[in-house]
């Protein structure tokens, strides 16, 4: 299976997912990963406050900050760069690493009316006090 490596800038946890401000795409990529693992993806996830080492070792991400300082996050697949400066979807992520994703889609049936005004105003009230919904 594929091998995904998460290289974050400096948070204040390993996915900063925490403080009064969380960026929501933070909690939103911390499940895609979790959805690619339970998938089959060996993924390591590495914070550069907290594992500067890492960033370090990996000649890959070593090179892309001497390049560009700002290049953070770097998502790599199989030890090559796939997406850099940001994180990607979850469906850019199952492209990537060739799974297949499958998108719910909620639909919301609409009110069943009986014929004429006077049976929808039956059953449903606007305010809850009575008021009609038809009128």
């Amino acid at each position: 299976m594929k091998r995904l490596e998460v290289y974050d800038p400096a948070m204040c946890c390993s996915s900063g997912v925490c403080g009064p401000k969380v960026d929501p795409v933070l909690p939103r990529f911390a499940a895609d990963l979790d959805w690619a693992r339970r998938r089959g993806a060996v993924v390591s996830r590495h914070n550069l406050a907290q594992e500067p080492a890492a960033f370090v070792a990996n000649e890959t991400v070593r090179a892309a900050l001497a390049a560009d300082e700002q290049c953070l996050p770097l998502i790599l697949i199989d030890g090559a760069i796939a997406f850099r400066t940001r994180y990607p979807s979850r469906a850019e992520l199952a492209a990537a690493l060739g799974l297949g994703v499958t998108v719910a889609v909620q639909v919301e049936a609409a009110p069943v009316r009986e014929a004429g005004a006077a049976a929808c105003c039956r059953s449903q009230t606007r305010d809850g006090e009575g008021a009609s919904c038809c009128s």
